[in-house]
């Protein structure tokens, strides 16, 4: 829980900064400078406001008109900031998958921030030990795996065919990494023991046609990797 709420900026870790005390001031540098040079927005107040709502829907399915409605702010403000935040690497959009690949750019995504020590901050969750009973743990945990996923990709030169799936019966799985010939499904959870319960998503996929034989994982916060239920089960530690 240390890491998480700390998160991965390097000035925190190579400088031994406080995190908390290096995030706060990297919060309000971005606020009142970089965002003013990046779009015009006469309310800063308001994307203050917009960034920490957008926090509290981290890991959830993105309704613009919802967002814009709770800040006060049209619909179109809400895209146009969205967008802000992207471009800036604050935020990543994750797309659901399809087949069909206009569907994936159509259909609704998942909101996540980028580090899991800005979203922390952002959340007000204020030390590892309050992280451990929040109720967006599981958030916070999933901002992580998909992170390492993006990273891995960028670093390798490539970029990150990395989607959510979810069918109208509400099967869902948390990622779905596109090799091309090969689609892997990823589950997250952030127990530190593996349930039973945890494979629900994943064996249901292997029943789909063509994915009887696919490559599933769980990624989860305990300590130990292993083989179980048809996937394989990785540490945090150890995944990627």
């Amino acid at each position: 829980m240390e890491v998480l709420h700390s998160g991965f900026y390097p000035r925190i870790h190579d400088g031994g900064v406080p995190a908390q005390d290096w995030l706060r001031n990297y919060y309000q540098t971005y606020i009142e400078r970089d965002v003013r040079s990046v779009v015009n927005v006469g309310d800063l107040d308001a994307f203050g406001r917009f960034v920490r709502l957008c926090a509290g829907r981290s890991g959830q399915l993105l309704n613009l008109s919802s967002l814009g409605a709770d800040c006060g702010i049209t619909h179109s403000t809400a895209r146009r900031w969205l967008s802000v935040l992207e471009s800036s690497f604050i935020l990543y959009v994750l797309r659901p998958h399809f087949k069909n690949f206009s569907k994936r750019l159509i259909k609704s995504p998942k909101l996540y921030f980028m580090d899991t020590g800005l979203l922390c901050y952002l959340l007000r969750i204020r030390s590892p030990e309050d992280l451990r009973s929040h109720a967006q743990r599981g958030s916070v945990f999933e901002t992580f795996v998909l992170g390492e996923v993006l990273k891995a990709a960028m670093h390798a030169g490539q970029e990150p065919d990395v989607y959510f799936w979810r069918d109208s019966v509400g099967h869902e799985l948390d990622l779905v990494l596109d090799r091309g010939e090969v689609l892997s499904p990823v589950e997250i959870k952030s127990g530190q023991t593996v349930a039973s319960d945890f494979f629900k998503g994943l064996k249901f996929w292997r029943t789909l046609p063509g994915q009887e034989a696919a490559p599933t994982t769980l990624v989860y916060g305990g300590d130990q990797t292993m083989r179980r239920c048809g996937s394989t089960v990785y540490s945090w530690r150890d995944w990627l």
